[in-house]
């Protein structure tokens, strides 16, 4: 069985080589998360250090999606801390382990993440997508409206630049 937990920046920093080889494997298969492929392992290891910072520094959750011990999901909520938005979060990286994809972990972390919204007294969630993904799909199907659509927003592993999906919802 899977369970959700959240993650504190302790956990993970020792949970880094797992998180290092999720967020390697989302890349490595055309994710579109703010990284090109192949992922090298020190870039992967800075990008997890900074988000065990963002949380210790309480400006970002994080939730993993544990199956038999073994992180096989993750998600964050980066907390806008600025006065007149801390009524707003955004969803960040979502990740699946292409091993344990379309078993509803997306859908699992998304609820995660979306009661420690409310739980943190945030009305307003925001993400964004590459248009076409499967986490597209994903988004829709859970209420998150669209707010409108980038043309040649993020480059994409074959140079291609790809449009991006804004999604906003209300809780």
């Amino acid at each position: 069985m899977t369970q959700i937990i959240e993650l504190l920046a302790p956990a993970i920093v020792a949970q880094r080589p797992s998180l290092i080889a999720l967020l390697q494997d989302a890349v490595d298969r055309g994710a579109s998360i703010g990284f090109l492929p192949p992922l090298a392992a020190d870039e992967a290891e800075r990008y997890w250090d900074g988000v065990a910072a963002e949380q210790a520094a309480g400006a970002r959750l994080v939730f993993a999606a544990l199956h038999a011990d073994r992180i096989v999901g993750t998600i964050q909520l980066a907390l806008v801390p600025k006065p007149n938005a801390r009524h707003r979060a955004e969803i960040q990286k979502l990740l699946v382990v292409s091993s344990a994809r379309q078993q509803g972990l997306g859908r699992a972390l998304m609820l995660a993440v979306e009661l420690a919204a409310r739980q943190a007294e945030r009305s307003l969630l925001v993400l964004d997508t590459r248009q076409g993904d499967v986490a597209e799909r994903l988004y829709r199907s859970l209420g998150y409206v669209e707010a409108g659509v980038i043309p040649g927003y993020a480059r994409s592993a074959n140079g291609k630049l790809d449009a991006c999906v804004f999604f906003y919802k209300l809780l």
